[in-house]
C-alpha cells in the first residue's frame, strides 16, 4: 500500500500553541492513570474535521519496563489508543456523536513504519471522515520528527455506559480489590 500524503501539513500547526491541555482532556476523555495516551493538542479545525495532539513519551511509561527490556519500544495498540482518544476527545468536545463513550469498534489499514521510544514525542493526526450516531469513522497519522510511524482508519462506537457501571460494580463484590499489603 502507497504511502498517503499528510493529513495535514506541518507548517500548518504548532506544537507550543496548546488548545487543549491534559486538563481540558479529561473533561472529554475518561482514561487516566497509565491509560491517559495524551499530553496535549494544539491543533483544531471544525471546517475540516482535523485535530492534532501529541504524547511525550517518558521512560515511565507502563510498558516500558516489559516491551522490549533493555530496549523499550512503544506497543502499536498503544500508538493506535493514543489516536482513538484524540478523535474521542474532538468528538466529544464537539458533541458531534450521541454516547457519553466512545469505544474502539475496529481499525482498518493500520501499518506500522518506525518505532517510538522513551523520550519521543508522538504527534497524531487524526481527521474525521464520517460521523452518524452510532459509529465515527476517522483517518489517523502518527509520527516522531516528522517521520510517519503509524497509520490506519479507526471505527469508534458509543458504549452502554450504564450497563457497563452496573457489570462493574457487580465484579468488584464478586472480586474485591486487593489490599496492600501491611
Amino acid at each position: 500500500m502507497p504511502k498517503k500524503p499528510p493529513i495535514l501539513d506541518f507548517s500548518e500547526f504548532d506544537l507550543n500553541h496548546i488548545t487543549a491541555d491534559i486538563e481540558l482532556i479529561r473533561q472529554y476523555n475518561r482514561q487516566r492513570y497509565e491509560m491517559e495516551q495524551l499530553t496535549a493538542v494544539c491543533f483544531e479545525d471544525h471546517k475540516r474535521r482535523i485535530c492534532v495532539g501529541y504524547k511525550d513519551i517518558t521512560p515511565h511509561e507502563f510498558w516500558v519496563r516489559g516491551h522490549m527490556p533493555g530496549m523499550p519500544l512503544m506497543p502499536g495498540v498503544i500508538m493506535c489508543e493514543s489516536a482513538a482518544q484524540l478523535a474521542s476527545y474532538y468528538t466529544h468536545r464537539y458533541g458531534l456523536m450521541d454516547g457519553a463513550l466512545i469505544g474502539f469498534g475496529g481499525l482498518e489499514e493500520v501499518r506500522f513504519r518506525g518505532v517510538v521510544r522513551p523520550g519521543d514525542r508522538l504527534v497524531i493526526m487524526a481527521q474525521l471522515l464520517k460521523i452518524r450516531r452510532q459509529m465515527l469513522t476517522c483517518e489517523f497519522q502518527s509520527y516522531t520528527n516528522q517521520n510517519r510511524v503509524c497509520e490506519g482508519i479507526l471505527i469508534g462506537i458509543p458504549l452502554p455506559v450504564e450497563q457497563l457501571m452496573a457489570d462493574s460494580a457487580q465484579l468488584a463484590e464478586t472480586f474485591p480489590p486487593e489490599q496492600p499489603p501491611k
